[in-house]
This record gives structure tokens, sequence and C-alpha cells, in this order.
């Protein structure tokens, strides 16, 4: 039904985002397409700060475990024309249905828990991580489909899922699910695991290379 132009986009040190091709053929002529783009899942944190006398302070988090790193989603329609409310939740199709867990959400109320879901929602879409707009599905013919799924610079690696949807008459007949792998490679690979292995040597690097340019920089001012 569908395939990727690449299943594994590479990260090195001059990434700054790319796109892959998403084409297809549908099973049966005249349905449209939906396609979403999700993963990894992890538990993103938010933080609300208050002002306590002259500064302000976090104050209050929620963190919301399930939370996909990135999301994204393009149809051959906009989707309230193409899909009835009740079938975008059971396929999570949008940041609004996404099932997001709260963690440390004791004596918030619904008003307040709300909140903090929306800016969960504001942040992702600050970070250019969950698409804010649709993205076009485009036909060649009444069978072939394609469309361009971009991923931003901070993309972090990770497995993500690539679902197609073939939608007819609001229902959707038929689905296919395909990984893409967003991996670190070279340098950058290096030194993303050594920080994530060894979290406590990585810091003394960066201090003590930080060091080494400071009084680096201070021999060369001084023999001007």
């Amino acid at each position: 039904m569908a395939d990727l132009s690449h299943r594994l986009i590479a990260i090195t040190t001059a990434f700054a985002g790319t796109e892959v091709l998403l084409f297809g053929a549908l099973e049966e002529p005249g349905s449209e397409v939906v396609v979403l783009v999700k993963g990894p899942l992890g538990e993103q944190v938010v933080r609300r700060k208050s002002r306590v006398g002259p500064i302000w302070l976090n104050t209050r988090e929620v963190a919301f475990k399930g939370t996909p790193a990135y999301l994204a989603l393009a149809a051959s329609r906009p989707l309230e024309q193409l899909v009835p409310p009740a079938e975008r939740a059971r396929y999570q199709l949008g940041a609004e249905h996404l099932p997001l867990e709260p963690i440390g959400a004791s004596g918030l109320g619904e008003r307040e828990l709300a909140e903090f879901r929306a800016a969960l929602l504001r942040n992702k879409a600050r970070q250019g991580l969950w698409a804010a707009d649709l993205g076009k599905v485009s036909f060649l013919g009444d069978r072939l489909f394609r469309t361009t799924l971009a991923f931003p610079a901070n993309v972090p690696p990770g497995t993500y899922q690539v679902q197609v949807l073939e939608v007819r008459d609001g229902v959707v007949t038929s689905a296919q699910s395909s990984a893409l792998a967003i991996s670190k490679v070279g340098l950058e690979a290096d030194l993303y695991n050594f920080a994530r292995q060894q979290p406590a040597l990585y810091g003394l690097a960066a201090i003590a290379i930080a060091l080494a340019a400071g009084w680096g920089a201070s021999l060369v001012f001084e023999r001007r």
C-alpha cells in the first residue's frame, strides 16, 4: 500500500533536518488517505512558575506518560471532512486525542490539569516537534498518492511509527504501519552515548574543556 524513500535517518554533527518521501497506491480508487507519524514515546514534564517574593520559581510540575517526542499528520482533505470525531479519537489523529497519562497530578482539578496539558501542546509546537499544520497528501491519478514528511533539526533519535490510513465514507477501511529509525552516527553518536552512559564524567569533561578554552583565550590576549 505505501512505502518510504528512507527507513533510516542518520543524525550527524551537520544534521539540519531532513525530509522523507512517503508514496503508495490505494487498494480501492476513490478513497482518501491520512498519514500519522508518531514517536518515540516517553515521559514529558511540564512545570508551572509562580512569583515567590521578587523572583519566579517552579512551584508545581506534572509529568505526562506516553508522550510522543514527535507528532505530525497529513491528509488528502481536512480531517473534519474525512473522519468523524469518534474515528479520530480511535486512531489518535491529533494531539487532542493522545491518551496522555498524568503523573504527580494529585490535588489538581480538571481545569488545572487541562492547563498543564495545554502547556505541553504549546511547548511541543514551539519546539517544532508537534506539527501545528496538517500536511498535504497529493494524488497522482486515481490510485497513486504521495506526501513529504519533514523532520526538524532537533528531532530526537528513536523508532518512529508511520501509519497510513485509507478512508472511505468516514470509515477507516485499511491501515498500514511502518517503522522509521532516527539514529545518531559518528562523533555525534559517540558524544551522545558518552553523555547518557557516563553523565558525571561527561560533565567533568565539559567543565575541563571550558576551563582550557578560557585559559587559552587569556594567554592569547596577554600576548597581544
